[in-house]
């Protein structure tokens, strides 16, 4: 009876313990293709060719550095989209992606890359004072401006960020999201997070190690 009591304490500890650290939910993580992200599983060898991924892009950081597409090769990376004077969902974003950033700032493999949606306003020097407020290390997380209409287009119909699926958009209409979005190493996406939810962002990150 001793040793079945003992047993069963031994197997509580180990339940609580995933409970309260999220793991892998699966061996290979889903691949995503368009905005209601449902799931295609695939295995790593076996993703079409012709399957969505984002797509060459050329931006500004915080430092002045033009930044494309073949920066993040062979990189792991989080986006978002925010902007540097707004009051409301954007500093518990930039907060939650700080938590990223300090869990992956010692892996040069894990990028994270916020595209201002204001970049009219969100010059190089906004965002380098904006990138020193918040913590920011300049060789982990990349603050980014350029052309509007290449980061909207990027944010709606790249990466997926906004949930109003059935409206459609004008180009002047705001993008405003807080969504997080998972690209690996191939540019395809992985998944997407609120990033205003910890248990969400928590999830994110163990989904980076998944794969890694």
């Amino acid at each position: 009876m001793t040793k079945v009591l003992l047993a069963f304490i031994s197997l509580s500890l180990i339940s609580c313990q995933n409970k309260s650290q999220p793991g892998s939910r699966t061996e290979f993580l889903p691949y995503y293709k368009e905005a209601t992200f449902t799931p295609n599983w695939y295995h790593p060898d076996s993703v079409p060719a012709d399957f969505h991924k984002i797509p060459s892009f050329s931006l500004i950081n915080q430092n002045g550095k033009r930044l494309t597409e073949k920066d993040f090769k062979g990189k792991i990376y989080v986006a978002d989209f925010f902007f540097t004077t707004c009051p409301g969902i954007c500093p518990k974003m930039t907060a939650n992606m700080g938590l990223v950033q300090e869990s992956f700032k010692n892996d040069p493999e894990i990028l994270l890359l916020s595209h201002s949606v204001t970049p009219e306003l969100d010059s190089v020097p906004v965002l380098k004072e904006y990138a020193a407020e918040k913590g920011v290390l300049d060789d982990k997380w990349h603050l980014v401006t350029g052309e509007r209409d290449l980061i909207y287009t990027l944010g709606r119909y790249y990466y997926f960020v906004e949930e109003d699926l059935g409206l459609l958009r004008e180009n002047d209409d705001f993008l405003h999201t807080e969504n997080f979005v998972l690209i690996d190493r191939n540019r395809y996406i992985r998944g997407i997070y609120n990033g205003l939810n910890k248990t969400s962002v928590n999830q994110l990150i163990a989904d980076i190690k998944t794969l890694k």
